[in-house]
């Protein structure tokens, strides 16, 4: 009994001394200030706090990633010019002028210039600068603010409409109690929010109201603005349009940054817990019982409950002991602890089963601790396979749509080693749904790598992408971009294409090319197998296919510069006994069917529109929407008809055309091309008429060439492959070569 008695009391002393060793290094935590930057770095400009990874010079800031892009994007500039001196904080890489940092919320304030129109004493159509590249984006916090009488404000990205606002005039208003002073309801001035991930945008604005009045003319501004601010001001919102700048929220990721700096060992969690509403799914915070900067090493310091009561750390008649991320209360009788005796042996005994019990449990820590990290990344894994619309995937494996066949799967690992990480130097191109890049496989295959922009797991944009998936595993034709395999397991997906070398022909048409010029043979060629690619997508695959963004960008030429349509991200497949597709209105600005902005309705005649376009474009040499014409003609498809209309045609013809084509046979294709542009989507040829009418111009002038060819005995016949995935049997009505000149004019016969 005694001897039992005499342990307790020695394990009763060794918990104290433990309890008080705690204590004390909790109240050293406590008294040191708690870092924002980096050690020896400047943490403020003026009274602008700049936290770390942001930082101000050469190693303050995060740099690196997974590429050299990003090295300066955390960059901040402190600039003393002002006079009288006034430290003013810029991003080093987009000259914006920061007004705070918040990293709890992962979000930085900016100052954005208003855009202005028609305003004497204002400059003119500035614009916000374009994010593209960096890791910054503008905020969901943001509104897209129009002040303005009788006008539509129109929010544009890459020459595409993604939002806008209408503000009617408070003039027309007899009722003076109706308007709603110092608002944006909607009278004289309007608001909107903005998509996610929006990264630029250009303001424009046009007249809704009678003209007479002449409201075009009057002044008025367009701006993103925080909307946090813009409540704070709406009670003089007159006098925002006296300011040239206003606040615009800005979200910023560090995910792709591999940097060693960031995201300390402990103490730091994902935003899943966390109270703020944040853009990024990405952001870190510090975790409970604790506080700091979590991107920092050693950021996140243990916040002491018993100094501040706060938290709740009331023992009433106890006494308050801190710990790490917590506290606890200790209630202790004085006359149960009675004075013994320390026997050295037996506390040396102690000690050492104390300290080889501790290494057990860092031992058993670290295997849990790698335990979870791997149930973390299948986890991860699974995440992004259903964010990626990996289940909408199985659905259509299993529905029996998908050639499975043809597609493989590819891991992240394999993808990243083939594009160097994804290094900027492997970027092929850019556009509204992702950035391409080149990589290589380890069998030696070059390949294309599109990196899709999808972060949010929207529906509409992951059935997007499956889409995409769905449509190209049925086309198997030369004159279409293969579709190789896809990858759903890494933060955005992936899709594999076959590498076409030689670019798009909107550079070959836009941009001389010495080494090889763009010659008349080989612009009715590379019509004539685009024309033949539309064809057999309208009327030969399994199920007719829109393309739905037909334009020479979409259309790449291989090493052979034969041509291959791409882009089938807003494809859609219908049913044969459907006339037409009803969606929401995609496409691009000058190839756009002008009946399809208007109806919605998307039909075959839609991309036969698209492909006049892209003729008019190999016959003149010009931009589908250019500023530099007259405002009747700035959309060439305009500006062809009136110069057909008018005879003016060899007025505007490219000088390689009208130096290497004959005027017969240019003139045949600007009237195919003027057909195809017809405003009548009824009266407009389709794509089998137009392939086979190319096909009988390129005819005659190899007729009238003296090129001797034997074409009455070449028989064209479908790939076998085509027949096996579809059961399709096709007779040839038309000539081919092996050299690709001429696109065969098949007609499949669907048997039972």
């Amino acid at each position: 009994m005694v001897r039992s008695h005499f342990q307790l009391q020695i394990l009763h002393f060794t918990s104290q001394v433990m309890l008080w060793s705690i204590t004390c290094c909790a109240i050293l935590a406590v008294a040191s200030p708690l870092p924002i930057a980096k050690p020896h770095c400047q943490s403020s400009c003026g009274r602008i706090a700049i936290p770390y990874p942001f930082g101000i010079g050469a190693g303050c800031y995060l740099t690196g990633g997974n590429n050299t892009y990003y090295d300066k994007s955390f960059e901040i500039v402190c600039d003393n010019s002002a006079n009288p001196p006034r430290p003013r904080p810029f991003l080093s890489n987009t000259s914006l002028e920061v007004m705070h940092i918040s990293i709890e919320e992962g979000t930085l304030q900016v100052r954005s210039p208003i855009t202005f129109a028609n305003c004497s004493n204002k400059p003119n159509n500035l614009q916000p600068p374009n994010l593209d590249g960096y890791p910054f984006w503008y905020s969901r916090k943001n509104r897209f603010t129009s002040m303005s009488c009788g006008q539509i404000a129109l929010l544009t990205l890459d020459s595409m409409i993604v939002g806008g606002c209408l503000s009617i005039c408070g003039r027309f208003f007899d009722d003076s109690s109706i308007i709603k002073n110092n608002s944006c309801s909607g009278i004289d001035c309007c608001q909107t929010a903005i998509p996610f991930g929006f990264y630029g945008f250009n303001a424009s604005f046009g007249a809704v109201v009678d003209s007479v009045y002449d409201y075009d003319m009057k002044c008025k501004s367009a701006f993103l603005v925080d909307q946090r601010w813009f409540t704070l001001n709406s009670t003089n919102i007159s006098t925002i349009t006296d300011k040239n700048f206003v606040p615009v929220v800005l979200g910023w990721s560090v995910f792709r940054y591999s940097n060693t700096d960031i995201y300390g060992p402990t103490n730091w969690t994902d935003n899943h817990n966390s109270t703020y509403i944040s853009d990024d799914e990405n952001l870190r915070l510090c975790s409970k019982g604790f506080r700091g900067n979590p991107y920092l090493i050693g950021g996140c310091q243990d916040i002491n409950e018993c100094e501040e009561h706060t938290y709740g750390a009331e023992c009433h008649g106890g006494s308050c002991i801190n710990l790490p991320g917590g506290f606890k209360c200790q209630f202790l009788n004085p006359q149960s602890v009675q004075p013994v005796k320390v026997n050295p042996v037996k506390v040396g005994t102690i000690v050492t089963s104390t300290a080889i019990g501790l290494l057990f449990i860092l031992v058993g820590v670290w295997w849990s601790y790698k335990v979870i990290e791997k149930r973390k990344n299948i986890k991860r894994k699974q995440k992004f396979f259903k964010q990626n619309g990996g289940l909408l995937l199985e659905q259509q494996l299993a529905s029996g749509e998908i050639n499975v066949e043809k597609i493989k799967v590819f891991n992240s690992k394999e993808l990243q080693k083939a594009t160097d990480h994804f290094n900027v130097d492997r970027i092929l191109g850019q556009g509204g749904q992702g950035t391409v890049y080149k990589g290589m496989l380890e069998d030696g295959r070059i390949v294309a790598v599109k990196k899709s922009k999808i972060v949010d797991g929207g529906d509409q944009e992951v059935r997007q992408f499956i889409n995409e998936i769905v449509i190209l595993s049925q086309i198997i034709h030369r004159n279409v971009v293969k579709l190789l395999g896809c990858c759903l397991e890494t933060e955005v997906p992936l899709l594999v294409y076959e590498f076409i070398a030689n670019g798009t022909l909107s550079e070959y048409i836009h941009h001389q090319n010495e080494e090889f010029p763009l010659t008349w043979e080989m612009t009715l060629r590379v019509a004539i197998e685009v024309a033949g690619a539309l064809s057999y997508l309208h009327s030969a695959a399994a199920f007719p296919i829109y393309h739905r963004d037909i334009k020479s960008s979409n259309i790449l030429l291989d090493d052979k510069y034969r041509a291959k349509v791409a882009d089938f991200g807003t494809s859609r497949s219908v049913s044969i006994d459907q006339t037409h597709l009803t969606t929401l209105v995609h496409g691009t600005f000058g190839y756009l069917d002008p009946e399809y902005f208007q109806s919605s309705q998307f039909t075959d005649k839609s991309d036969v529109y698209s492909f006049g376009v892209v003729l008019a474009e190999l016959l003149t040499g010009q931009k589908p929407v250019s500023l530099t014409r007259s405002q009747e003609g700035r959309s060439l498809a305009t500006y062809f008809l009136l110069s057909m209309e008018q005879n003016r045609l060899f007025d505007i013809l490219d000088v390689r055309v009208m130096k290497d084509g004959g005027k017969e046979e240019i003139m045949k294709v600007a009237n195919l091309a003027e057909r195809c542009l017809n405003l009548n989507g009824k009266k407009r040829p389709t794509m089998k008429e137009v392939a086979a009418e190319l096909e009988g111009i390129q005819l005659s002038v190899n007729t009238s060439n003296h090129v001797d060819q034997n074409l009455a005995n070449v028989a064209c016949v479908q790939p076998q492959e085509i027949t096996e995935a579809w059961d399709v049997v096709s007779i040839s009505t038309g000539p081919c070569t092996d050299g690709g000149s001429f696109s065969c004019d098949a007609q499949p016969l669907l048997t039972s």
